[in-house]
């Protein structure tokens, strides 16, 4: 019988590993899942079980929402689920997904129900995924839940672009400027340098600062890349660590205009997760230990987590979340107003759908704000260097034709 070695997380979200034996993976994912164990990775001993990747190849949050939309309306038109995933993985183009279907295809016929097979591959299937896929199969829903999967997907998928296309245009206008400014203190100033030097003019100190600015980079332009190189370095590794990351979080949270965006973007993630759940079957006290693994923030998930903490305590849910100071006034009443009236979650929904909207008109004025700003800065920056480099010049122009 072959040993299996695993990690994952209980239901309070501890770490937990250990080795186990079992006839199969698919029977071993069944007895952890029935002990509120959530997989991140399982191997046997020897072999790798972690999803396969082709070169720069990955599973994209928009093909896994066509994934699931196609495999609901097979599942609705009757089909048998092995011969749904059989069809799907052929027709799939990324050739990473399509081992993985492959991979959960046989699975399924080997005993295992859908739910336990995605299991097997958590870089594709998140737990949000794989739990509603799993209430679904127990009650008998399978192609509505699939349906909810796909709408939160498509949701999470727009979300996540509306605010990359916000940081398109304020990235590319600090790269552009950046660029401009650094090849005029590497190519042009150094030519004014010596026009002056050899005319022996009296340089203004707007001047002989952009002078000694641009003798500074050129000789130790190394040490600003390196120490930009060194800056992103200590980030990703402190994201890493549970307190860098819960610091970094937090400095982001409380940012003057970028952290109030991310709070919105965080909020709509929380009720729109955590509704879809609840609507799925899945029990609060797993939504919330599912919501807090998936929000993307430290700050989030330790609040998420002491909720989860206080309603296992008997309280209710509009408390502690109020206590946390995360979440604003007006979705905590509104939750509230969702548990007293039994319509928690297609109040989450609509929570979630407000905080979307906010979050589209916030990136909006944010770019709209930034604008000007960085168009000033653009202009400052270069124009500043190009008056330094003419005032000298002009000065003597004066006192020639004097």
């Amino acid at each position: 019988m072959p040993v299996y070695v695993f990690t994952g997380t209980n239901q309070a979200g501890e770490r937990v590993s250990g080795e186990r034996a079992a006839e199969n993976r698919a029977n071993l994912l069944a007895a952890l899942q029935r002990e509120r164990i959530s997989i991140k990775n399982l191997r046997e001993k020897g072999r790798s079980f972690t999803l396969p990747t082709l070169g720069s190849q990955r599973i994209k949050a928009k093909e896994l929402a066509i994934f699931f939309r196609q495999f609901s309306v097979m599942i609705d038109a009757g089909l048998p689920l092995v011969q749904c995933l059989e069809i799907l993985a052929e027709n799939q183009e990324n050739a990473a997904f399509k081992k993985v279907l492959i991979g959960v295809r046989t699975s399924v016929e080997g005993g295992a129900t859908l739910a336990n097979a995605m299991r097997g591959y958590p870089k594709a299937f998140d737990d949000l995924t794989t739990n509603m896929i799993e209430a679904g199969e127990a009650g008998g829903i399978l192609d509505t839940i699939l349906q909810r999967v796909s709408s939160y997907v498509e949701k999470a998928v727009k979300l996540r672009s509306a605010v990359k296309s916000a940081l398109v245009y304020p990235v590319a206008v600090i790269s552009f400027a950046v660029i401009i400014v650094g090849c005029l203190l590497a190519f042009v100033v150094p030519i004014f340098a010596n026009l002056f030097v050899g005319l022996g003019v009296q340089l203004p100190p707007s001047t002989a600062f952009v002078i000694w600015l641009s003798h500074v980079i050129g000789s130790f332009w190394w040490v600003f890349i390196g120490g930009i190189v060194l800056f992103f370095v200590f980030i990703t590794q402190a994201r890493k660590t549970p307190g860098g990351k819960l610091i970094i979080d937090r400095v982001l949270l409380n940012l003057p205009v970028f952290g109030m965006v991310l709070r919105k973007i965080a909020v709509a993630r929380f009720t729109r997760t955590l509704g879809t759940l609840i609507t799925s079957g899945v029990p609060i006290l797993e939504g919330l230990a599912i919501t807090a693994r998936t929000a993307g923030n430290a700050v989030i998930e330790q609040s998420l987590m002491k909720v989860r903490k206080a309603i296992e305590e008997g309280r209710t849910i509009v408390d502690p979340l109020r206590e946390s100071k995360v979440f604003p006034n007006m979705v905590t009443q509104m939750i509230g107003v969702g548990e007293a009236t039994g319509a928690m979650d297609s109040m989450l929904q609509k929570i979630a759908d407000f905080y979307e909207d906010e979050v589209d008109a916030a990136t909006k004025d944010m770019l709209t704000l930034m604008e000007p700003l960085l168009i000033g800065f653009l202009g400052v920056a270069v124009g500043g260097i190009v008056i330094s480099l003419y005032m000298p010049l002009f000065s003597m122009i004066s006192k020639l034709a004097g």
